[in-house]
């Protein structure tokens, strides 16, 4: 079974995030930010990954640093429960529609880091949740996961709407990504 856990404790935070992919879509835990919460429950769900999350953060200043830090985490403890990458699909894509909202999520698992945010969020706030974050958490964990991410979300005008379709939407493309084809890496060069 592909899991992972890992903890990263700094002067602003204290994250410890335990990751199975081939799991039922579970989240459990807390980031403190309720919004945030609940993307990341998506995430869980539509991925089928199982997630669980243990995070201090100082949220008495802002969401930047436990947003990001979290998706650090996340990322690298992602990279670690895929191993070698043996067998993997390696790419996902999925159009995500979410009531007026349609976003593109194109993904590789290269193990090469790019993030690609063509994403306009006409909020400053979803409840406590900073929306700038949105692109900050998914440069973290792509950054730390090792994977190409193009996000796009080609037409909306609710900023619920538009954050959710990108959770829900990667959450589809790292489920085809991460599916087992067969028994060597999808790459010419033998390493992913």
């Amino acid at each position: 079974m592909r899991k992972a856990t890992l903890r990263r404790t700094t002067g602003e935070t204290d994250i410890s995030i335990s990751l199975t992919i081939d799991g039922t879509g579970r989240f459990e835990g807390t980031s403190g930010i309720g919004f945030f919460d609940h993307m990341l429950h998506l995430l869980a769900r539509h991925s089928g990954m199982d997630i669980s999350l243990t995070c201090k953060g100082d949220l008495d200043v802002d969401n930047h640093h436990t947003i990001e830090d979290i998706g650090i985490t996340l990322g690298e403890v992602f990279e670690k429960a895929l191993g070698d990458k043996k067998g993997i699909h390696r790419y996902g894509c999925f159009f995500c529609p979410m009531d007026e909202t349609l976003s593109r999520i194109v993904l590789d698992l290269s193990g090469r880091s790019y993030l690609v945010f063509d994403v306009d969020i006409p909020v400053e706030r979803i409840g406590s949740f900073e929306t700038e974050m949105t692109r900050e958490f998914f440069l973290a964990f792509a950054n730390n996961a090792k994977m190409n991410l193009h996000m796009s979300t080609l037409y909306g005008v609710n900023g619920h709407h538009i954050v959710e379709s990108l959770f829900k939407g990667i959450g589809h493309a790292l489920k085809e990504a991460v599916t087992i084809e067969g028994d060597t890496v999808l790459s010419t060069k033998g390493v992913l």
